[in-house]
Order: C-alpha cells, then sequence, then structure tokens
C-alpha cells in the first residue's frame, strides 16, 4: 500500500472528504477536525497500514504516522482536496468545540490544572511525614513546624492561587489576580477556620450589615471573584486612556472587586459552595459503597467524553475542607482497571503491532494517564472498556467499603500510593489496586477480546512501516549496532513517562528520555544525517549512521508557535557530526505562550533493537551519555 492508496483509506475511514473541516499536522501526528465525530471509524483507521494510533482529544482526531511519514501522508491527503489550516488555527478551533457545558468545563481545567502541582506536592509532604512516624521516629518540634509549613501553606493561600490562574485564563493582569485573591485572605481578617471551630475568633460585622471572615480554602468564591475581576479590569482598560492606565485601571479593579469579593460575592458563593460539598459527600458515602460504585463505573466514562476537569474543583474543595480526598482512590480503581484490561489484551493477542501497542498505553495507565490506554486499546474493541467500567464500578466499591482517602489529588494508582502513607491506609491501597487489577485483567482475559476482533488477521500482517517506507524512498536498511546517544539539550532529565503528551508518554511512538532544557540549544546526539528538518524549528529526525532513527521533539504542541522563538540551523540531508549545532530556542517565548518546553528525544525504530535503555538521570550536557541502543 503506498501514500496515496493510504490516505485515500484515510479519507474513507473517518467519513470522507465531506465530514473534515480541516486537517493539519505536526512532527508525528495528523491532526483533523471533523464535522461529525461518530463518521469516524477508529477501528479501520488503526488497521491502516502505517497508522501507529489513532484517538479524539482536543476537538482534533489524531492519527499517528510518526516522523517523515506524517508529512508525506499529510501531502497525499491535501492533493486529494482536503481543506488545510495551521496547527495553531485548529487549536483555536478546537477549543470552540462542544456545547457551552463542555466549553465551561475546559474552561475549569485550565484554571485548576495549573495549582495541582502545588496541591500533589503537599500531599507528598503529608506522606513523607506520614513514613517517617510509620517507622517510629520522634520528630522534634522544630521540624513538625517545619512539615506544617510545607503541607498547610497552599491550601492557606489556595484563594489567592485560584484568582491568579482564573484571571491568566481569561486574560486579566495575573499581578492585579493574585493580589485580589490574597486580599481575601488578610491577615486582618478573621480566619475562616478558626471561626469554624467556635470560641472567641467571630466573624467581623462591616458596616453593620455583612459578616465578613477570610476565605482560607474556599475554592468556587475565589474562582468566581477571578472571573469577574478579570473581565471588570479589561472593562475599565477600555475607557481609562494610555497615559493613565497604570495607576487607574489596577486601583479601580482592586477597590471595586475588593468590596464585590468581601461583601457580596464571597459569601454568597461560600454559601453555594457549602452546598456543592455537602452533595457531594454525599454521594461519596452513600451505604454499602454504592458511592464508590458509581463513581468507580462512570468515572472513566466522563473521561471519554471530555469534562473530566470539573472533578479538580470537586476535589480541592475536599481537600481544603475536610483534608481528605476519597475520589481519588476510587478513580484508581477505575482507572487501575484500565489499564488491567490492556495488559490482558496484550497477553492473549499474537499480534505483534496490538503488543507494542498496549504495554506502553498500560504503563501511562498506572502512571495516572489513561487517555492512551481508552482511545488506542480498549474503545478500539468496546467490551475491554465495558468490563473495565464493570471492574472500576467493583473496585471503586471495595475502596469506599475500606473509607480509602488519600491527601491530594492529580496522582493516581502507581505514584498515588504516596497519598496513603501518611494517614497509614497503604496496605488497605494495594489490595484495593490489586483486586481492581484481577477484576479488569480477568473480566478482559476470558470475555472482552480474541484474535477475531482485529479487521486484520494476525496471519496477514504485513512488514512494519519502516520497512515499506525504506521501500518506497529506494533506501537500503542499515546495519544497525550497539551504540550510546548523547543528549541533545542540556538540561534535567525527566522520564519518558512522566511527560504531558499521551502520545510520548505511553510509548507509542518510540522509546526514549526528556530532558527539561537549562539551554535553549538543540545539539546532534550522534554522528549522523538529518532526514528532517521542520521550518518551524520544533522537530528533528536524524539517522545516525549506526542505523538508529532518532527524533528530537522540542517542547509540547510547540508547532502552534509556527516557528516563533526556534531556528533551524541544519536542512533535510546535512551531515551532523556528535556535539554539533542543529538548532536553537527561547523557552521564555514558549513559556509566555503557556507551552511546555520540555523536550522529548524518541528512538522511532525502537522495534529494531532488543534494548532502549536510559542511561542518565539528573543534570545533563551535549556530552553526557544519555540513551543506550542494543541490538
Amino acid at each position: 500500500m503506498n501514500n496515496i492508496e493510504i490516505a485515500k483509506s484515510v479519507i474513507e475511514a473517518i467519513g470522507g472528504k465531506d465530514n473534515v473541516s480541516s486537517v493539519a499536522h505536526c512532527a508525528t501526528r495528523l491532526r483533523i477536525m471533523v464535522k461529525d465525530k461518530e463518521k469516524i471509524d477508529t477501528n479501520r483507521v488503526e488497521n491502516i497500514e502505517k497508522v501507529q494510533g489513532a484517538f479524539f482529544n482536543a476537538g482534533q482526531f489524531q492519527i499517528i504516522f510518526g516522523t517523515g511519514t506524517v508529512n508525506r501522508i499529510y501531502d497525499e491527503v491535501v492533493s486529494l482536496g482536503l481543506p488545510t489550516s495551521t496547527t495553531s488555527e485548529m487549536k483555536a478551533e478546537a477549543a470552540k468545540q462542544g456545547n457551552w457545558f463542555q466549553r465551561s468545563v475546559r474552561t475549569f481545567g485550565d484554571v485548576f490544572v495549573p495549582i495541582i502541582p502545588a496541591i500533589v506536592a503537599t500531599g507528598l509532604f503529608m506522606g513523607l511525614r506520614g513514613l517517617l512516624e510509620a517507622f517510629g521516629v520522634v520528630l522534634p518540634s522544630d521540624f513538625l513546624i517545619y512539615s506544617k509549613i510545607l503541607t498547610d501553606t497552599a491550601f492557606i493561600a489556595l484563594p489567592a492561587l485560584v484568582v491568579w490562574s482564573t484571571f491568566k485564563v481569561f486574560g486579566g493582569n495575573q499581578t492585579i489576580g493574585i493580589v485580589l485573591g490574597l486580599m481575601l485572605i488578610s491577615g486582618s481578617l478573621p480566619n475562616a477556620w478558626e471561626v469554624a471551630q467556635g470560641g472567641e475568633i467571630v466573624p467581623i460585622k462591616f458596616f453593620g450589615l455583612v459578616d465578613v471572615v477570610g476565605l482560607q480554602g474556599s475554592v468556587l468564591p475565589a474562582f468566581i471573584i477571578g472571573v469577574v475581576g478579570a473581565n471588570f479590569e479589561k472593562w475599565v482598560r477600555k475607557y481609562v486612556p494610555e497615559v493613565l492606565d497604570l495607576l487607574v485601571t489596577p486601583f479601580i479593579t482592586l477597590f471595586v472587586m475588593s468590596i464585590l469579593g468581601l461583601f457580596v460575592l464571597g459569601p454568597i458563593f461560600h454559601q453555594v459552595e457549602k452546598v456543592i460539598l455537602s452533595l457531594t459527600t454525599t454521594v461519596l458515602y452513600l451505604p454499602f459503597g454504592l458511592g464508590g460504585l458509581i463513581i468507580g463505573g462512570t468515572h472513566q466514562l466522563i473521561v471519554v467524553s471530555g469534562v473530566h476537569h470539573i472533578f479538580n474543583l470537586l476535589e480541592i474543595n475536599l481537600l481544603s475542607a475536610t483534608g481528605q480526598n476519597p475520589f481519588n482512590a476510587i478513580i484508581t480503581a477505575a482507572m487501575t482497571a484500565q489499564g488491567a484490561a490492556a495488559v490482558a489484551i496484550g497477553v492473549k493477542t499474537k499480534s505483534p503491532k496490538l503488543k507494542a501497542l498496549t504495554f506502553p498505553a498500560a504503563l501511562s495507565a498506572f502512571l495516572g494517564i489513561t487517555e492512551p490506554v481508552i482511545f488506542g486499546v480498549n474503545l478500539r474493541f468496546r467490551k475491554p472498556f465495558v468490563l473495565s467500567l464493570l471492574a472500576g464500578a467493583l473496585g471503586g466499591a471495595l475502596s469506599a467499603l475500606l473509607g480509602l482517602a488519600g491527601t491530594s489529588n492529580g496522582i493516581t494508582i502507581i505514584p498515588g500510593s504516596m497519598l496513603y502513607v501518611g494517614n497509614q491506609q497503604l496496605p488497605q491501597y494495594l489490595f484495593m489496586v490489586a483486586v481492581s487489577f484481577a477484576l479488569g485483567f480477568t473480566f478482559t482475559y476470558l470475555f472482552g477480546y480474541d484474535d477475531s476482533m482485529l479487521d486484520t488477521p494476525v496471519e496477514a500482517e504485513g512488514p512494519s512501516s519502516q520497512e515499506t517506507q525504506e521501500e518506497e524512498v529506494g533506501a537500503t536498511a542499515t546495519e544497525r549496532t550497539d551504540e550510546k546517544l548523547h543528549s541533545p539539550i542540556v538540561g534535567e532529565v525527566v522520564a519518558l513517562s512522566e511527560v504531558n503528551d499521551p502520545v510520548f508518554s505511553s510509548g507509542v511512538m518510540g522509546q526514549g528520555i526528556a530532558v527539561k532544557p537549562s539551554k535553549g540549544v538543540v545539539y546532534a546526539p550522534a554522528d549522523a544525517e538529518i532526514a528532517i528538518a521542520f521550518p518551524t524549528g520544533h522537530a528533528y529526525g536524524l539517522k545516525t549512521d549506526n542505523g538508529a532513527e532518532i527524533l528530537i521533539h522540542v517542547g509540547i504542541d510547540t508547532v502552534s508557535l509556527n516557528g516563533k522563538g526556534f531556528e533551524a540551523k541544519v536542512s533535510q540531508g546535512d551531515r551532523v557530526r556528535a556535539g554539533d549545532i542543529i538548532g536553537t530556542f527561547d523557552s521564555e517565548v514558549i513559556a509566555a505562550n503557556g507551552l511546555d518546553d520540555t523536550t522529548m528525544v524518541i528512538i522511532t525504530n525502537t522495534m529494531d533493537y532488543a534494548e532502549v535503555t536510559p542511561i542518565a538521570t539528573g543534570s545533563v550536557t551535549n556530552k553526557t551519555r544519555v540513551l543506550e541502543l542494543h541490538v
């Protein structure tokens, strides 16, 4: 099957030309905006030659072809008449997709996701303190005070963090946002937690009318104040002369919003928040584990709908109000079951291509990201997804019966285990995870999958995509030998599984490492030929003299910058020596556009090697060997 035939097959499988709004591509994926998602036959797409996976995400249907191949397929689909757009235009259009509720939930996600790392760190600090206490370590009073600083600060300052993030998302001045948030928890106000305990600390009755306390730990009021404040600031700025903007706009914004926040919006939405919290806890603590059964059985369905970010608000609210998060343990059961179903398919199938997809996707799930396993494996065959929902429901019910509750949110399964050390629930947590895994694996292995469900019989699987590509261009395969590769980036090594992009973190593109840059220079990791040099400068494909095919991808979704902040120093076909500079980039430009500059180094022909092993941790330079390849 040549590239034009593949392009035609893709168009047919996604519902034809009339179902396509626009098409774009990045370094590895064909990104398609479709008019009707239901017309896509994902199973058919995934069985097209050279396709390494496909899933629907962020309003786009993304088909993974890999470096080089995606360029050729893109050219062919465009030549067949599909409308094009830039990736940044497509990303903007994707943000408009869905109904008002879906768009609102995406906004919740945009606001609360940046806050989660601070909450996660707080939970891990609690876990470390609990671990020391579990081993009978007597902590000095000074250390206990210090540990309270580590575990309490994020929650004390939570309203300020929420207002800051909301101002950022809604286009307000972030500094004004964080100052407004700090006003809500000013030390001049009675502390909300101390007032709730009763005693001498009581609310202040402002102007003889309104009882006012600080909003320590409040989430919803801070979010509403942030939304109103950001929009009010933009409205004020329209009418203030430029010469006075620096003085007048912040003054009016803080003055008006402090009044609204403390005396109107804060008190009203604090009561609304109490009602939401009460309803949430009612469901979570239904008798006989029913709350866990319901949430565990539906959570991954909600992930498929793309509106699961709303739970960030509920989880952070639970943690702030009660210090516990039972929701975390329940969704851990649901996610474990999804990963276990993929493992069962990988164990049972005889298809090398499917095995290569299932195990990395399952690992991604066990590290807390289930999108690759849902969209790439379980939904493809339907039964495994349904059976893993059942397993997740039973695991969630067990979690509720055991009374499991984490000390943070945002991490689950393997990394999430640290959230159950401080409250001495780790044995029960591990038991729940084991039961959820066993149920998901057993249901799927016995009833959910066999190779007859593959559209293409295992025996009919032809040569690999790479072999076909080499035949097409008339190339001869290089005889591969063992080699060690230098880091193309100066910075800190990050495990590939921790990268915030499921295509890379799942390993579906191949094994490798990631590096958080401290210097904006890309170096050649070995003597090689430049196979691909994107004009945007954000990604490079190299083929080393020893046969390794390497993708260096600077940042996540940085193709949307259209080359801003990047400069390629090489062209396709150039020869480079290890350590040569092949490009530069500006991390500040990447960060200013809300993107992550973590750089992935992927061996795209991983399947040609017996082993691809990361051999470096911590700080690395372009002289540090970071990957070891064995044939």
